[in-house]
């Protein structure tokens, strides 16, 4: 890419970089609707399933259905919500939350191996952009 990168140019290696972080995400074998939704729980904190559903851009329904499954298999929990006592909070649990760090620690170790294989001039050029990207991430509207 060159110093007037495209947003095409970058939507192609974006699009290449989260496959191959999705591929080399073994831990636990979520689902990419699962990963992320456990993610966001990690990052985020509790949230209600109707903002949960809607910040994952998924159905209320499908949610609901997602969040029983990794209930049942012990990474979230549903709570009282205090504010609305119709309705629930998720939440990571403690095994979601150790689940997210594993699959972080995966992603990290992998894309570090791609790295090194870089010479000092990728590598540094990599290491500069990447407070530009977190900027252009946080610019974004919120979701």
């Amino acid at each position: 890419m060159q110093s007037n990168a495209s947003g095409a140019e970058l939507v192609v290696v974006l699009e290449h970089l989260v496959t191959f972080i999705r591929q080399v995400s073994t831990a636990g074998d979520l689902s990419a609707a699962a990963s992320s939704a456990l993610n966001r729980l990690g990052r985020d904190g509790p949230l209600g399933l109707t903002e949960l559903a809607h910040a994952q851009r998924a159905s209320q329904p499908g949610m609901t259905q997602l969040v029983t499954r990794m209930e049942r298999e012990g990474l979230v929990r549903r709570t009282a919500n205090s504010d609305d006592r119709r309705a629930v909070l998720v939440e990571a649990t403690d095994a979601g939350l150790d689940l997210v760090r594993r699959r972080r620690a995966e992603r990290a170790a992998a894309l570090q191996r791609l790295l090194d294989r870089l010479d000092p001039q990728d590598q540094a050029a990599i290491a500069a952009a990447l407070p530009a990207l977190d900027r252009l991430v946080s610019a974004r509207p919120s979701d």
